[in-house]
């Protein structure tokens, strides 16, 4: 069996993301392995008093966004495809290799928004960072409108 990793932000391109990640896993006879990262930092704000933590608001986002990536799992599952998933908090790009590397991927599956040029420069791209530094072969779907 092949695995397959595919991260997830939920953006409004995620489902097409998903369409040919588990169109890619049939024709491979693959299982994915979804993958969200959250940032560390979402149960903290800045007001009057300087830096604060609310967990509250860090415990509601987590709680919702396991919502979504179960919503995930389960229309995977129910196209016939094998799958599993992970929630972690930190930096996008070294979990996501280390996740890779800890379930043997032969492929990290990931997004192409169209987006090029002076949004990468102030922005940054978490495909290609992922692409640039990966081991493991990274297949590029594109997710935008032609």
């Amino acid at each position: 069996m092949i695995n397959i990793v595919v991260p997830v932000d939920f953006g409004d391109k995620t489902e097409l993301l998903v369409q040919g990640a588990v169109k890619f896993a049939g024709q491979v006879n693959g299982k994915i392995f979804l993958i969200h990262v959250t940032p560390s930092d979402i149960g903290f704000a800045i007001g009057d008093m300087g830096f604060q933590y609310f967990p509250e608001v860090e415990e509601n986002e987590i709680r919702e966004e396991l919502v979504q990536l179960n919503r995930i799992q389960q229309s995977i599952l129910a196209r016939g495809v094998e799958c599993e998933h992970l929630l972690k908090q930190g930096l996008a790009k070294d979990i996501i290799l280390e996740y890779a590397k800890d379930k043997q991927a032969d492929y990290i599956v990931m997004g192409s928004h169209g987006r090029s040029g002076i949004y990468d420069v102030f922005v940054g791209s978490l495909t290609k960072g992922i692409t640039k530094d990966s081991e493991i072969p990274v297949l590029v779907l594109p997710v935008h409108e032609p």
